[in-house]
């Protein structure tokens, strides 16, 4: 019988990764060591802590010792307190530390146990959004809506049409790893009609996730990670995109760079096949002949694969597609450049405005923030100035009968935040557009996504991203340790997240890190521009030979 004891983090995620944690560690309950995971842990637990102290405020009317809140402690005192607690028959169990099972391999805590049904259901929190607005426009003949939400005071799901559920497994594989355990503790409430609560960084509602149907999935992970940590199951390195955030990643690029691995240059689905196929190198795959495999993923180009091997083996950064690379241009141009914290909200915007029809007009760098810690409602204020001034930019521009363009490196995040602010603060905060304006510009040809015209013109072996990619065009940043997950950690020290006094440098460094970056953007697409991106080879010369 297996010793290994699994929490619910260890339910979803990289294979190779918990196999490592527990052969090397014997255990992964903290196996994150690197600090954006430290960052995200504390994140997590303030929010938690916040959101406890909120649910416990509107209990404060009813008797004492019908809420129970499990004091800090070690696991066995906490366990305890949490049996008394259900055997008295609380209605809200907060912190509740749940008995390990050794036996079924099980481990796990819930932020609230609620009494429902002569039962308990589990709540967990977590620091993402699970919710989106839907739209105060939806057409009549929409679908009806299926989401039920419940008021933070107490248990009493209701269907809620105004969000929508944004599901992610981790969260309904955990709230179903604590429905069995209240199960196996004889807790539970009635299999036929299994609920779990979740709330999410709104803070603003109980998500009532229903789990009966959730269980067979969740069984099968189950077992199925617990014969990876028995050795079962053979894991071995391969790249997918959580090795960026892996303490093992190290480890793991040394083992493939050596073996010369095809994930190396295609995705985690796509080398799975290659391997069935026998492509199991880069080399395979650059010297590869003839038709793709049957089972090919269809969206994925089998010759950007094998263009991508050939780049990789001949130390080639980039090929082109075509001839000669498009990306469109105006006359008026406007470099935008988002920063946001994890799920809290969008700090800064920052600009650079061109006027290529105007050599004497500056190109000027501009940034749109606020320093209140997020989420804020000064978070609006500074989305309300900076699409004030895109909105009278872009204006002015077609008045004096020149184009436009705005220009951001992957839209998928500044849409998140385009769209989420003008949900957020349309009614709230004066200058917000409403979210059919925001969506009439995305939409929009002047609105250009310098990501999305990398990947139509150009073939990356390693990566699209932006600090991969525009130093192939010349640019540098000028912080040697600027990237995405530093500018967490600056942001924290920026605003105090942490409870120490801010430090105001590190304001001025997020300023630095986002004036590069739509530095970066520019220098990019005026570079796909030129007749210097000529240089590179092309695909289809990379393919004949």
């Amino acid at each position: 019988m297996s010793s290994a004891v699994l929490g619910a983090r260890n339910l979803s995620g990289c294979e190779h990764r918990l196999a490592l944690d527990f052969a090397e560690r014997g255990d992964a309950a903290a196996s994150d060591v690197s600090p954006e995971a430290r960052r995200r842990i504390e994140a997590a637990q303030s929010h938690r802590a916040s959101v406890i102290a909120t649910l416990h405020g509107f209990q404060s009317g009813q008797p004492a010792d019908t809420i129970v809140t499990v004091d800090d402690g070690p696991h066995r005192d906490r366990v305890e307190q949490t049996r008394r607690a259900v055997e008295s028959g609380a209605a809200w169990i907060f912190r509740a530390a749940l008995p390990t099972d050794a036996g079924r391999g099980r481990r796990g805590h819930a932020e609230a146990l609620i009494r429902h049904d002569g039962g308990y259901l589990p709540v967990i929190i977590v620091n993402h959004r699970v919710t989106t607005p839907t739209s105060p426009d939806r057409p009549a003949d929409a679908p009806a809506p299926t989401l039920r939400t419940s008021p933070l005071w107490g248990w009493l799901p209701e269907l809620d049409g105004t969000r929508s559920f944004r599901s992610q497994r981790r969260d309904v594989l955990r709230l179903s790893h604590l429905a069995a355990m209240l199960d196996d503790l004889g807790w539970g409430v009635d299999a036929a009609d299994r609920w779990g609560g979740l709330i999410g960084l709104d803070a603003d509602c109980i998500v009532a996730v229903p789990l009966t149907a959730a269980m067979d999935a969740y069984a099968e992970a189950f077992a199925r990670r617990r014969a990876v940590v028995d050795g079962q199951v053979r894991t071995g390195p391969r790249r997918v995109a959580e090795c960026r955030s892996c303490h093992w990643w190290p480890r793991c690029e040394a083992e493939l760079v050596e073996r010369r691995d095809v994930s190396l240059v295609v995705g985690g689905s796509q080398s799975l096949v290659l391997q069935d196929a026998g492509i199991v190198t880069v080399d395979d795959l650059a010297t590869h002949r003839g038709d793709p495999p049957a089972d090919w993923p269809g969206a994925v180009s089998f010759d950007d694969a094998i263009v991508s091997a050939r780049c990789w083996v001949d130390g080639l950064p980039l090929a082109r597609r075509g001839d000669r690379p498009y990306v469109r241009r105006a006359d008026v141009e406007v470099d935008v450049d988002m920063e946001s914290y994890s799920e809290r909200g969008a700090y800064m915007w920052g600009t650079l405005l061109t006027d290529t029809t105007d050599p004497d007009r500056d190109v000027r760098y501009r940034a749109f923030v606020t320093w209140d810690p997020l989420p804020s409602v000064d978070e609006g204020r500074s989305f309300a100035e900076f699409w004030a001034w895109l909105s009278a930019e872009r204006e002015a521009a077609h008045a004096a009968g020149k184009t436009f363009a705005a220009y951001c490196y992957s839209q998928q995040a500044e849409n998140r935040w385009l769209r989420g602010s003008a949900d957020r603060f349309h009614r709230v905060v004066p200058g917000v557009p409403s979210r059919a304006e925001v969506d009439a510009f995305i939409g929009s040809k002047e609105w250009v996504d310098v990501f999305e015209a990398v990947g139509r013109n150009f073939v990356c072996p390693r990566g699209k991203g932006l600090k991969r990619i525009a130093p192939v065009a010349g640019f540098g940043w000028r912080d040697d340790e600027a990237s995405g997950e530093a500018s967490m950690e600056w942001y924290a020290a920026a605003v105090a997240l942490d409870g120490a006094p801010q430090d105001m440098s590190q304001r001025d460094r997020l300023l630095v890190y986002n004036e590069d970056d739509v530095r970066a953007t520019k220098v990019l697409r005026e570079w796909m521009s030129s007749d210097a991106v000529l240089d590179l080879p092309s695909s289809r010369d990379l393919l004949s030979h």
